[in-house]
């Protein structure tokens, strides 16, 4: 008896040693199936949003030391991530690897690159009021919303083609002209109490009259009757 139930302990040992070994093998092809179905353009779209996580954590560095050179490398990443956006899109046509895949990535890498890291730069810049606050939240939740709405209606825009044929509202991409007036800014040491503009004062709120700009860009993105020709 004791013979035959240490038999069977080692039949259940394994068992689970089996599965274990078959469970390892299911997780890790599954994980790297995912990596090997990447593109060339998704890799570009990767870098995309790098230059974007990139120019985020320089205007908080910025926030930490006040060198002007942390603020200039914050501004100078979004060029950077405005050309991979160029060459993924052009990379995908030139390759014929479009898939939905790549379309989302594409999406979460202009949130991070053209709204937040636009956004963070504001902030960092001097747009710390409480308007000014509503006013980059308001710039971000547009970008979200303008990226939503395109992908739902990407198809349709494309009229068959495999192009989009023209934009509902401003791409976020055209964010980077609110760049410019930041790197400009900062170039010129005009930030914090020297922003252009100055403050206001709305009951016990601050608003940097240059906070509106963001406003403006955001609704400019999610506007429906706004239509720009896709080149």
């Amino acid at each position: 008896m004791p013979f035959l139930t240490d038999r069977s302990h080692l039949h259940q040992i394994r068992r689970h040693s089996l599965f274990s070994r078959v469970d390892f093998r299911f997780v890790t092809a599954k994980h790297f199936t995912m990596i090997r179905e990447f593109h060339l353009a998704d890799v570009l779209t990767l870098s995309n949003a790098a230059c974007g996580v990139a120019a985020v954590l320089c205007a908080m560095l910025y926030m930490g030391s006040h060198l002007v050179a942390h603020y200039l490398t914050a501004a100078a990443l979004t060029p950077a991530a405005l050309v991979f956006d160029w060459l993924d899109g052009r990379v995908a046509r030139w390759r014929h690897t479009h898939s939905a895949l790549g379309r989302e990535l594409d999406s979460l890498a202009d949130i991070i690159s053209f709204g937040l890291a636009p956004a963070t730069l504001g902030f960092a810049a001097g747009l710390q009021g409480m308007w000014d606050w509503l006013a980059l939240t308001y710039f971000v939740c547009c970008g979200v919303s303008r990226l939503a709405r395109y992908n739902v209606t990407a198809e349709r825009l494309s009229e068959g083609s495999d192009k989009v044929t023209y934009f509902e509202g401003t791409p976020i991409p055209t964010t980077f002209l609110l760049t410019i007036v930041l790197a400009l800014a900062g170039w010129q040491g005009r930030l914090a109490d020297q922003l252009y503009g100055g403050v206001w004062m709305f009951g016990s709120w601050e608003l940097h009259p240059l906070s509106l700009l963001f406003v403006l860009s955001g609704s400019l993105m999610i506007s429906k009757t706004l239509r720009i020709p896709k080149i």
